[in-house]
């Protein structure tokens, strides 16, 4: 009798050990933190080989910034930022996501990850009052470039005050290596006094009704990616940049262009590499609205590569930056006669 109670305890332990092990992430799905960079900075390439439980924080954070020159703006940023951070997963990864509205904040929030297969894109589930957590998990099934963005009521003013970024969900095996990888995103700003009026500009609903943005900007304010004001990108002759481009709107569509280059591959409206046919030797291409695609081509020039939208007038409202890059002149290519 105690020998068949004995079995019985050990046939338990047995069980739960079992049970336990099924509900524990296997070896190859480790759990690990995400890195986080801020735009037009991007993280590093994933190095392992197999699906991992990522952990990914945000933060909805509602702050007065800077917008252009003398002109400040009610910015709802996440971490802090506008754009939010990008985020980079591989294909298969289990994302535990947190996210905290802070406890500052006079909003409720959340986030609509457009790469998350499920109702809203998770936005139900990550529903935040101020001073509260939420936690989730998400399987991130199909590699892309994909938007992320609130989607709390009403959405259009939560995405025009800011509250955006991007998420790369690298392919198995990972992307072709680059020399240098940039993050541009793309969006608009729509103020109640006139583009320049200086002070605090409160956001207008009526004008984004109209689609009559006063601002269009790269990076989250005038100014960002030149020299005089922000961070201009920077490379060397010979090396093979790849941008990743978001346009999160609310509203127009992007026609990015690099002036003096011409885009040797193009992967549209959330593809990434390797595809066996990306659009190749693109001058200008189509970003949708709450899209985004990747951009490469090697420079092979010396000097100032100016980043537009060319639907060319929104230069004056902001959409412009640099592209500086060092190294020997190359006459050979391109040199002054007369």
């Amino acid at each position: 009798m105690r020998t068949i109670r004995h079995l019985g305890v050990v046939l338990g332990m047995a069980m739960i050990v079992f049970l336990v092990g099924c509900l524990i992430p296997a070896a190859s799905e480790a759990a690990e933190r995400a890195r986080l960079t801020f735009a037009p900075q991007v993280p590093p390439p994933i190095a392992r080989n197999n699906p991992a439980v990522v952990v990914v924080e945000l933060e909805a954070i509602e702050k007065r910034g800077k917008l252009s020159d003398g002109v400040e703006y009610e910015f709802w940023t996440f971490n802090g930022s506008v754009p939010g951070p990008f985020i980079r997963l591989r294909v298969g990864d289990t994302v535990e996501m947190h996210l905290k509205n802070n406890m500052n904040n006079k909003n409720t929030h959340t986030v609509d990850f457009h790469y998350v297969t499920g109702p809203g894109g998770g936005a139900g589930v990550l529903m935040t009052e101020p001073g509260k957590e939420s936690v989730t998990r998400f399987k991130a099934l199909m590699p892309g470039l994909y938007i992320y963005h609130c989607a709390a009521p009403p959405v259009p003013a939560h995405i025009a005050s800011g509250l955006y970024g991007l998420v790369l969900v690298e392919p198995e095996g990972g992307l072709p290596q680059v020399d240098r990888e940039f993050y541009v995103m793309q969006s608009e700003f729509y103020t109640e006094g006139e583009i320049g009026e200086p002070g605090f500009q409160a956001f207008s609903s009526k004008k984004g009704d109209a689609e009559r943005p006063e601002y269009v900007v790269f990076n989250g304010r005038v100014g960002s990616l030149m020299p005089d004001s922000g961070s201009p990108l920077k490379a060397k002759v010979g090396e093979t940049i790849r941008i990743y481009f978001g346009n999160i709107g609310p509203n127009l569509v992007s026609s990015f262009h690099v002036i003096g280059e011409i885009f040797e591959r193009v992967y549209r409206e959330g593809e990434v590499p390797p595809v066996d046919q990306p659009d190749t030797h693109i001058q200008t291409t189509l970003v949708p609205s709450g899209s985004a695609s990747i951009v490469e081509f090697k420079v092979e020039v010396p000097g100032g590569y100016v980043l537009v939208d060319h639907a060319i007038f929104r230069i004056n409202r902001g959409a412009v930056g640099v592209l500086s890059v060092e190294g020997p002149e190359a006459p050979e290519i391109y040199k002054k006669i007369k």
